[in-house]
Formats: C-alpha cells, sequence, structure tokens
C-alpha cells in the first residue's frame, strides 16, 4: 500500500510518496500555484499523482504551534484535507508537522544546496519528514 505525504503552504505542495511496502518517503515533486485559493490544478495534479502511483492513503502536515495551539495555517491544512477526503475517497491523516521546515533547512545546508536553490526542495523535503515519520510511527 502507498501512501502520499502532503506538505501544504500557501504557494506550495511538497509531494513524497512511500515504496509499496510503506517503508520509506521518496519525494516526488512540490506543485506550485500563483494564488493560495486557486486549489484545481494542484488537486487535479495530486489525483493524478495518486493513480499513477496507486496511493491508498494521504497523509498531511499539520503545522501546530509549539504551544500545540492550531493556528491558520493549520486550520487551513485541515480545509485542504477534508477538501481532499471528498475528491479521492481516500483516508486522510493529519500529522505533526512542527519543526519538518526547520529539519528540511537544515538536511538542504547539510548537503551545500545553495540559498537561491533550496526553495525548489524545501517543501518536497519536508513532505519527505512528514511521511516518514508517519511510517516510522505506524511500523513500531
Amino acid at each position: 500500500m502507498r501512501i502520499m505525504g502532503l506538505d501544504y503552504g500557501s504557494k506550495t505542495v511538497g509531494v513524497a510518496i512511500s515504496d509499496p511496502l510503506g517503508i520509506t518517503a521518496q519525494g516526488i515533486e512540490t506543485i506550485t500555484r500563483k494564488d493560495e485559493n486557486k486549489l484545481r490544478k494542484t488537486c487535479a495534479r495530486i489525483e493524478a499523482l495518486i493513480e499513477e502511483y496507486q496511493v491508498e492513503k494521504i497523509v498531511i502536515g499539520l503545522p501546530k504551534h509549539m504551544n500545540n495551539d492550531i493556528g491558520i495555517r493549520a486550520e487551513k491544512s485541515m480545509e485542504f484535507a477534508e477538501m481532499l477526503k471528498r475528491r479521492t475517497g481516500l483516508e486522510v491523516q493529519m500529522w505533526d508537522e512542527r519543526l519538518t521546515t526547520m529539519e528540511a533547512e537544515r538536511t538542504l545546508i547539510e548537503s551545500n544546496i545553495r540559498r537561491e536553490d533550496r526553495k525548489k526542495y524545501i517543501d518536497k523535503i519536508a513532505a519527505v519528514f512528514i511521511l516518514q515519520g508517519y511510517l516510522d510511527s505506524v511500523k513500531s
């Protein structure tokens, strides 16, 4: 069973996919859009990836505040999750993503990726961390 991990942002969505055994997460792409509320093409691309990789479940990062409060970004992520659940009919799981973007940034710095190039990869890497965290939790 393949699982899709998403890092939902105001202008981008990082996408990761698990291997068929659900052990590892691989970054696939970053979907971009011009306007935060223009989600038609974003959803269409996600649906195409679901079909291509035969995804059976989606995990979306939930960007909680460090004090565990749910802010505007987390609410937008939950709304997006509900929309995907309706559109795809798949199970959609929210996953605490605190610090994943910082972790992704650190990984890119350690990999000597130039600052101006990091934007291309950061959301995809964050999606990998979100999905891998979820995969590790269900295996233990």
